[in-house]
């Protein structure tokens, strides 16, 4: 049996992934994970402790928790947030069917290619960040450029039933 784990801990859930202990309670705990977002798991759950930490249960503040979790993600992941996939499409399948018949199908792992559109995202956001903070474009050049990023997002917005939650959207130019 594994010893009780302190928030702030680290684990290497089998199903889940990598994750942070957050809150701990007499038979579960609330784990973030950097995949699949804040899932409860029993103690007794079969799981990798990649980081134990020493602070007593109820030692730590949930602001410290927070800052430490966001420390930890960006140091493990290559995402600047943890975006979750909604529920009912979690461990799902995208299936492209062609018209010809004769031609067989392509699955992927829908968590795979959601990974894809959250990096796209990211991308977007970023060159978005560059555009404004350039020293070297003139203001007329970053207007006309942040109109083509607005419409990127926008056509985006096709997939924005893969997010749990609507904060992390795409937005397209009638949002803004």
């Amino acid at each position: 049996m594994q010893p009780l784990l302190a928030i702030g801990s680290r684990i290497n859930h089998p199903e889940f992934g990598k994750g942070v202990v957050t809150n701990v309670d007499r038979k579960m705990y609330w784990v973030t994970f950097i995949e699949n977002g804040l899932e409860t798991i029993p103690h007794e759950d079969d799981f990798e402790i990649i980081e134990a930490s020493e602070d007593d249960l109820d030692a730590i503040s949930f602001y410290e928790v927070e800052r430490t979790m966001r420390d930890l993600l960006r140091r493990w992941s290559d995402v600047s947030e943890i975006v979750p996939i909604a529920d009912k499409f979690k461990g799902g399948t995208l299936v492209l069917q062609p018209k010809d018949s004769s031609l067989s199908n392509k699955e992927i792992p829908i968590d795979t290619f959601f990974h894809k559109i959250v990096m796209l995202r990211d991308r977007l956001r970023v060159m978005e960040q560059k555009i404004n903070a350039s020293s070297t474009l003139e203001e007329s050049d970053k207007i006309d450029l942040q109109q083509y990023i607005t419409r990127c997002y926008g056509s985006l917005t096709t997939f924005n039933i893969l997010f749990k939650n609507n904060s992390q959207h795409f937005k397209g130019e009638s949002s803004k």
